[in-house]
């Protein structure tokens, strides 16, 4: 997912700064880290993964938001400049999660029959989905260095290496939408005075729900 993630970005961020970004996220623990503690993804890659899958989703929503009614079933053409902004929400939008994973033993369930067979007879439980034993597996905890918000953070950190506009820093900064604490208002007029933000919010949902729950429950 690396190289998807490096193709669909030099084909499509070329603005100045984009360079010493890619640079800096190949530097940093970025393809390596988690989407999450426990939720999606929550595995090596997992935040690129997601990356990839969300800015899939801004495309293919953009394309459909924006064609003209008036030939129904013709996908819309996003110009260069679109096609940049949505990379650029798309892929960068989760970037404040750079260096927050850290690694630690967890205790989890595991009812694999093989196991519970070779366990011993004090180490077996039983619960609604039937016998079970705890294991030590390697996990996953949040832990922020610099604390500066959510979508604000990758703002912040994207601002640093090259310039957003004023729809894509919105867009990044309110990705999260209502789910955000104390952001249902100010989130619900961001989306009114900038169609990507909602656009982003929705793809960021599709992604998370849609693409990657087969994925957590297998």
């Amino acid at each position: 997912m690396k190289d998807k993630f490096i193709e669909i970005y030099k084909e499509n961020i070329r603005r100045p700064g984009a360079e010493k970004l890619l640079t800096w996220l190949e530097s940093s623990d970025f393809f390596e880290a988690p989407a999450s503690t426990r939720f999606h993804l929550s595995r090596p890659g997992g935040l690129v993964e997601h990356s990839v899958h969300v800015y899939e989703r801004l495309l293919r929503l953009y394309k459909v938001e924006k064609a003209n009614p008036a030939y129904p079933g013709t996908p819309y053409l996003p110009t260069d400049e679109e096609l940049e902004s949505i990379a650029i929400c798309g892929l960068l939008h989760d970037i404040c999660k750079v260096g927050c994973y850290k690694s630690e033993p967890k205790n989890q369930k595991t009812y694999d029959p093989e196991k519970v067979k070779k366990a011993q007879k004090w180490q077996i439980k039983h619960d609604a989905l039937g016998d079970f034993i705890w294991e030590t597996v390697m996990g996953y905890k949040f832990d922020e260095d610099f604390v500066y918000g959510h979508g604000e953070k990758s703002v912040y950190i994207v601002s640093a290496f090259m310039k957003l506009t004023r729809e894509e820093a919105v867009a990044i900064r309110f990705h999260m939408g209502p789910w955000q604490d104390g952001e249902k208002q100010n989130a619900g007029k961001a989306f009114e005075q900038c169609s990507i933000a909602a656009l982003l919010h929705i793809a960021d949902m599709m992604a998370t729900y849609l693409d990657e729950v087969d994925d957590e429950e297998g």
